[in-house]
């Protein structure tokens, strides 16, 4: 495949580098030289097979905008837009594209999603939830995708998150479950960004030539 990757950081380096390990061919546009999504006009995305976002929230909206309407496929692992999803998903939905998104590209959270999901059933017996996320500094959006998507998953959109952003921590979620007769703590610890940028890479092959819109565990779930 030939990918077009928007974003210059840690994690749009490393799905550079891991994409180059399966094979791709690739180019890699910084913000500085995609202002308002200035440079992904129809004819530069025919040349791509799909673009992957990890830029900020700010400039993923442009960028979505932008390849959606040139009918581009895309994956996006920004966070910090999700008001605006309505709107995207109608936009897709009525475009020749295809696009795929996540709050969260490592297939290990994407299982701990689903053990979030099974663990709502604490919530129904009484137990008090409460999610502590913890990432590096420079991390634009809190809560994080992850944290909200979590608390999803746990059925109640009142439990608490704790949002602590310091040093270089790719990722830490906990899920605390307290009763007056015991405690439960769940806890997905990322290692490094490599896995985001792996599962965003595994994304992108899987959305070669499908249309509409998607999440990473419709690509798990084949």
């Amino acid at each position: 495949m030939n990918l077009l990757v928007l974003g210059r950081g840690k994690t749009g380096s490393l799905v550079a580098e891991v994409a180059a390990s399966r094979g791709h061919k690739l180019r890699v546009l910084g913000g500085e030289e995609n202002v308002g999504a200035s440079a992904l006009t129809k004819d530069f995305l025919r040349e791509f097979d799909c673009v992957i976002d990890f830029t900020t929230p700010t400039a993923a909206i442009p960028n979505i905008i932008a390849c959606t309407q040139a009918s581009a496929n895309m994956v996006v692992g920004t966070t910090g837009w999700y008001d605006k999803l309505p709107k995207i998903k109608e936009l897709v939905e009525h475009s020749n594209s295809g696009f795929l998104y996540a709050s969260n590209f490592s297939v290990g959270m994407n299982i701990f999603f689903d053990i979030a999901g099974m663990a709502a059933e604490a919530i129904k017996q009484g137990y008090t939830a409460r999610i502590v996320e913890r990432h590096h500094a420079q991390k634009k959006d809190a809560p994080s995708g992850t944290a909200v998507t979590i608390r999803q998953k746990l059925g109640s959109e009142d439990i608490e998150i704790t949002s602590i952003r310091e040093g270089d921590a790719a990722g830490q979620h906990v899920i605390m479950l307290d009763s007056p007769n015991d405690t439960m703590m769940l806890v997905h610890d990322a290692k490094s960004r490599r896995g985001f940028a792996e599962g965003a890479v595994i994304a992108a092959e899987w959305l070669q030539g499908r249309k509409g819109f998607f999440e990473f565990e419709d690509a798990l779930r084949k």
